[in-house]
C-alpha cells in the first residue's frame, strides 16, 4: 500500500511560469552568444559582432565572479543576496543594462555575470533538496541497513556515484508507492537495473535500443551477481570470525568461572542446589554474551523485511557461542540438525523470493507512442526511470508517464541536449514529426520558442570541468578556428560536411595539426607551404584571448539554457491533470556528473 505522509512542497505552475518568463527575457538577448560557433570565430568576426568590451575586462570579471560563486557555494549562501541585488520592489528582475539596445552587443559583463548566476537552477529556488525528499519518502520507516557495498568494485567512480544515489531515490519512491516493478529506459550497460534488482529486490526491465547493449548488460549482470555473491561471502566470513573470536574469549572466561562454581556447589547443601536458577548458573550469559552477539549480528546481518532475500545466512550455530556448561554434550546434535533443516527451508524460500527480484534486459526502440504491453507481457503498476537518457528519450519518458495508467511514477535524468529535436528550429521545413523533444510545456509552445543546436550544445558544457582545463580547451578551439580561416581563404570552402574530429590530441604542433586536418578533410595539404600555415598562426595568436573570453561567456551561460530545458519539462508535468506531485532534484555532485538534475513525478491515487 502506498504511503500517506506528505512530500515536500514544490512551486506551483503559476510560479514556475513566472520564472520561465523572466528567463526568456534574458535569453532573448543572450542566446546569440550561445548560438555563435567558435569554429567560425575568426571567419565571421564573432567578437566584433557580439561583444563591445576588451577581452581582458571580460576575463577579469568572469574569473572574479566564478571565485565568488564558489565561495558562496562553500559558505552555503542563500539566494536572498542575489534576489536583493537583482529584483525591483515589484518583484520583477531589474538588472543593469546588459546588452546595447541598438547594436545588441554585450556592454556590461558585470550585469551579465549577475544574471547568469541568478537564473541558475539553484538560485531560482526551484530545486527540492535530495535529503529532504528521501526523508519524506521514508516517512516513519528507518533507513535501510543494507550492506555498504563498494560500487567502485563493479563500475567506475562516476557511474558508481550516479547508481548509488539514483537507486536509493528510486527505492524510496517504490516503497512510497507500494511498487515492485521498474522500467529502466535507455538502460545501456545495465548498471542501474542490476543494482536495483540485487540490492533493493525490485523487478526491473531494462530497455535499450541497442542489441549490443542488451547482450552486454546480460553478461555484466551475470558477472555482477558473481561479484555480489563473493562480497556476501567475504562479509559472512568477517562476521563469523568476529563472533567466533568473541565466543572463544567467552569460553575461556566461563571455564574459569565454571571451576569456581563447581567448587562452590560441592560445599553447598542439596536444598541450596535445588534453589539454583539458570541465571545463577549462567550469571553473565544473558547480559554479556547474548547482548554482544546480538549487537554484532545487527550491525552485520540484520536487514529490513524488504531486503530479506538479500540476507546471507550465518555459518555458525548459536550453540557454538554458548559457554561450555550451558547445555549437556548430548544435546548438541539435535539443535544442529534442526538448524540445518531450518536453513534448508529458508534457502528454498529465498530462492522463490529471488524469482520475483530479477533484471530482464530487453531490446526495443522507445518513442512516446510505444505500447509497453507489447514489450513487457507482465506489465503492472510500476515506475519508469532513466539515467542519462539521451536526446528525445528523456522527454518521451515523461510523455509515457503522462499517457500510461500503469506508470505511477517517473524519475528521469536527461543528457545530450544537442540531440533534442526542436519543433520551431526549422519553421519553413516540412516535417511529419508530431512530438518533439523541445519545447514540451504549453507556455513555450505558445511562444514558439527555439534555442538552436549550438545553444543546446553549449548547455552540455560543464562549468566545473571546463574551468579546470581551461587552457587546454582554449588552445584546441584556437587551432580549429584558425584552421577554418585557412580553409576559407586558401580553398574557398565556407561550409564543410566533414568533421576534423580529435586531431588536436594527436598533433605535436599547430603545423602538424593543420596538415593532419586537411588530409582528413580530403584537401590537398601539399599546396600550402609551412610558412603560409605559420603566418596564419602568428596573425591570430595575439587575438587568442578573445576566443578564450568568448568561450568563457558561453560556459557561464550554459546553466541558464539547461535551466530553460529543465523548467520546460517540469512545467509540462505540472500541466498534466493526473500529476499529484512533481519536482526537480539535484541528484549528483556536478563535478563527478555534470548532468546532475532529476525530474521526478508521481500520479494521483485512483
Amino acid at each position: 500500500m502506498a504511503a500517506s505522509f506528505s512530500l515536500p512542497v514544490t512551486q506551483d505552475l503559476f510560479a514556475l511560469r513566472a520564472k520561465l518568463q523572466e528567463l526568456l527575457q534574458f535569453l532573448r538577448e543572450a542566446l546569440s552568444i550561445s548560438n555563435a560557433h567558435t569554429v567560425d570565430f575568426y571567419t565571421e568576426s564573432v567578437w566584433e559582432q557580439l561583444i563591445d568590451l576588451p577581452p581582458e575586462a571580460v576575463l577579469g570579471v568572469l574569473r572574479k565572479s566564478a571565485a565568488e560563486a564558489e565561495a558562496e557555494a562553500e559558505a552555503r549562501v542563500s539566494e536572498a543576496r542575489l534576489l536583493s541585488e537583482a529584483e525591483s520592489p515589484s518583484g520583477i528582475t531589474n538588472f543593469p543594462k546588459i546588452f546595447c539596445e541598438t547594436s545588441q552587443k554585450l556592454m556590461s559583463v558585470e550585469a551579465f555575470a549577475l544574471a547568469v548566476r541568478y537564473y541558475s537552477v539553484q538560485n531560482l529556488g526551484i530545486c527540492t533538496p535530495f535529503e529532504q525528499l528521501l526523508t519524506a519518502l521514508r516517512g516513519s520507516q528507518k533507513q535501510r541497513t543494507g550492506e555498504n557495498v563498494k560500487l567502485d568494485e563493479f563500475m567506475n567512480l562516476k557511474k558508481s556515484h550516479e547508481v548509488q544515489a539514483m537507486s536509493e531515490l528510486i527505492s524510496g519512491i517504490a516503497d512510497y508507492c507500494g511498487i515492485k516493478q521498474v522500467i529502466d529506459l535507455g538502460s545501456g550497460k545495465g548498471y542501474l537495473s542490476s543494482f536495483l534488482s540485487l540490492k533493493y529486490g525490485l523487478k526491473v526491465y531494462g530497455i535499450d535500443s541497442s542489441n549490443t547493449n542488451t547482450h552486454g548488460a546480460e553478461e555484466r549482470n551475470r558477472k555482477l551477481k558473481k561479484h555480489w555473491k563473493a562480497y556476501h561471502t567475504r562479509s559472512k566470513l568477517d562476521a563469523n570470525g568476529l563472533a567466533l573470536k568473541m565466543a572463544k574469549e567467552r569460553k575461556v572466561q566461563d571455564e574459569i568461572k565454571y571451576k569456581v562454581d563447581i567448587e562452590g556447589q560441592c560445599n553447598s547443601s542439596p536444598a541450596n542446589q535445588e534453589k539454583m536458577s539458570t541465571s545463577d548458573f549462567l550469571p553473565d550469559f544473558s547480559d554479556s554474551v547474548i547482548s554482544n552477539i546480538r549487537a554484532q549480528m545487527e550491525n552485520l546481518h540484520v536487514y529490513s523485511h524488504q531486503e530479506e532475500n538479500l540476507c546471507f545466512e550465518n555459518a555458525f550455530s548459536l550453540i557454538d557461542l554458548l559457554p561450555i556448561n550451558a547445555v549437556e554434550p548430548t544435546s548438541f546434535q539435535t539443535p544442529k540438525r534442526k538448524m540445518s533443516e531450518a536453513n534448508k527451508e529458508r534457502r528454498k524460500m529465498t530462492s522463490k523470493s529471488n524469482e520475483s527480484n530479477i533484471y530482464s534486459p530487453l531490446t526495443s526502440f522507445i518513442t512516446a507512442d510505444s505500447e509497453l504491453h507489447d514489450i513487457i507481457k507482465d506489465l503492472e503498476d510500476c515506475l519508469m526511470v532513466g539515467l542519462h537518457t539521451c536526446g528525445d528519450l528523456a522527454p518521451n519518458t515523461l510523455r509515457i508517464f503522462a499517457s500510461k495508467s500503469e506508470i505511477k511514477g517517473v524519475c528521469s535524468v536527461g543528457c545530450c541536449y544537442h540531440l533534442l529535436s526542436e519543433e520551431f528550429e526549422n519553421p519553413h521545413k516540412e516535417s511529419t514529426q508530431e512530438k518533439w523533444g523541445f519545447p514540451m510545456c504549453q507556455y513555450l509552445k505558445e511562444e514558439r520558442w527555439c534555442c538552436g543546436r549550438n545553444a543546446r550544445m553549449s548547455a552540455c558544457l560543464a562549468l566545473e570541468r571546463v574551468a579546470v582545463g581551461q587552457g587546454l580547451s582554449t588552445q584546441s578551439l584556437f587551432y580549429r578556428a584558425v584552421l577554418q580561416d585557412i580553409i576559407k581563404e586558401c580553398y574557398g570552402i565556407t561550409k564543410c560536411d566533414r568533421h576534423v574530429g580529435k586531431i588536436y590530441s594527436k598533433s605535436s604542433s599547430f603545423l602538424d595539426y593543420v596538415r593532419k586536418s586537411l588530409k582528413k578533410l580530403g584537401l590537398d595539404e601539399s599546396k600550402l607551404p609551412e610558412k603560409v600555415i605559420m603566418d596564419y598562426y602568428e596573425k591570430y595568436k595575439p587575438r587568442m584571448n578573445e576566443l578564450e573570453a568568448f568561450n568563457m561567456l558561453k560556459v557561464v551561460l550554459a546553466p541558464c539554457i539547461e535551466t530553460l530545458i529543465l523548467l520546460d519539462r517540469l512545467c509540462y508535468l505540472k500541466e498534466q491533470e493526473d500529476t499529484a506531485w512533481a519536482a526537480l532534484v539535484k541528484l549528483f555532485d556536478p563535478v563527478k556528473s555534470p548532468r546532475c538534475y532529476a525530474i521526478i513525478a508521481l500520479k494521483k491515487q485512483q
